[in-house]
């Protein structure tokens, strides 16, 4: 099977990789060639592309993760409220005493 995909040889040893070279842009100058507006412009598109390949949650996802987080935050503020209130109380009574 390997010999038929061309990873070995017949004898079993592996098979030389022939890569192809790295083809060059000839539309394009190298970064470094780029005045500075046209390297402003290159970001710009280069961000777009990345920014459409970026899988955006859904109106209902963003709902529910902001639902949990609010809730969350919540409940977190009650227990330090709490706590607080029964350390300062606790504090007030032993200097009281």
């Amino acid at each position: 099977m390997m010999q038929r995909q061309g990873q070995v040889e017949a004898d079993g040893s592996p098979a030389a990789q022939q890569t192809a070279p790295p083809r060059s842009r000839p539309d394009r100058p190298a970064k470094s060639e780029l005045s500075p507006p046209a390297r402003v412009g290159e970001f710009v598109r280069e961000v777009r592309s990345e920014l459409r390949q970026v899988a955006w949650p859904t109106r209902p996802e963003v709902a529910n993760s902001a639902t949990v987080v609010f809730i969350t935050l919540v409940v977190l503020v009650c227990l330090i409220f709490l706590l607080n209130y029964a350390f300062s109380h606790s504090i007030s009574w032993l200097y009281s005493a």
